[in-house]
């Protein structure tokens, strides 16, 4: 089976359907059912001096990772050979990729910041960022949305789309709880910084390519790829995530904008560097190109996935 090619009929399903809120009414959604399982063992394992901690949350990432790996394996391995089975294999890989909603949830964000809506963009935002919206202006509002679009190209379609295409299911759904794990137990605080520290330093491994690769990808389809790449090579490695710096840094640099900075989250001020320090903040027009440019990365995408699908890959 060629799974570059199960991985563009995934991503075509995507971009034309999202998930349905009625499939998700009825069956929720896969990263679901995988949460679940986290917070179970979380509940059960979270618990006592440090050092226990951290041997806890490493046997459930492991436990997690391996449940669902296997899972995947065993579903692959009951697929037929041929074109059936790309077809089927796309249809199953089809919940690990997102990029309708995506472009759906920035778009949110965009269409009442241009319009003046200040407080509807704020709600959107919330949707997809983790700091207090509240204490967002326009601008903050827009960079918000923007780094989530940037980090999150990587995050949510670029690495299960590299893991699925290399590795077929069981690598794109061992993908998919490793960001899961991360998202849910990855915090640094009181309750999670031991129990995930493995899942949090799991998921930088993982996304190394791919956030390097998204970075690519935006200098490709940029039109002004020297900007993009000079921000991105200058300004990644100052970033507070080893991974993030490269897509926000080729995005900033693409469209002329700052990205990243001082941010509040809760009651604490995070005093994050800037990305392409001195350019201006981005606007809502700036949030459209930024759309834009996304859509351009991610038919480039599935061209690469065609080549290797091609090359027999």
């Amino acid at each position: 089976m060629s799974f570059a090619a199960m991985m563009i009929v995934a991503c075509a399903l995507d971009a034309v359907l999202g998930w349905p809120g009625r499939l998700y009414a009825r069956i929720g959604h896969p990263v679901t059912w995988i949460g679940a399982l986290i917070s179970g063992l979380e509940r059960r394992l979270n618990s006592g001096a440090a050092s226990r901690r951290i041997g806890a949350g490493a046997v459930t990432t492991v436990a997690v990772v391996g449940v669902t790996a296997a899972l995947a394996l065993a579903v692959q391995a009951l697929l037929p050979d041929g074109a059936v089975g790309v077809v089927l294999g796309g249809v199953l890989a089809w919940p690990f990729v997102a990029l309708r909603s995506m472009h759906d949830h920035v778009k949110a964000v965009a269409t009442p910041l241009a319009a003046g809506d200040l407080q509807g963009a704020r709600h959107a935002v919330s949707m997809i960022v983790g700091r207090d919206p509240t204490k967002l202006d326009a601008a903050g509002v827009a960079r918000g949305a923007m780094e989530s679009l940037a980090e999150n190209t990587s995050d949510g379609i670029v690495a299960p789309v590299f893991w699925g295409a290399v590795a077929g299911l069981p690598g794109l759904a061992a993908y998919k709880a490793i960001n899961t794990l991360d998202s849910m137990i990855g915090h640094r605080n009181a309750r999670y910084d031991a129990f995930g520290k493995v899942a949090a330093r799991l998921d930088d491994l993982v996304n190394l390519i791919p956030a390097r690769l998204t970075g690519a990808l935006f200098v490709l389809v940029s039109g002004r790829a020297r900007d993009a790449a000079r921000v991105m090579w200058r300004d990644a490695g100052h970033h507070r995530s080893p991974n993030a710096g490269w897509p926000e840094g080729a995005m900033a640099g693409a469209l002329q904008v700052r990205l990243s900075g001082p941010r509040v989250y809760g009651d604490r001020i995070a005093e994050e560097p800037w990305v392409n320090a001195g350019a201006p903040d981005p606007s809502a027009m700036d949030l459209a190109r930024g759309l834009r440019l996304y859509r351009r990365a991610m038919l480039a995408m599935v061209a690469l996935l065609a080549l290797a699908g091609l090359a027999g890959l």
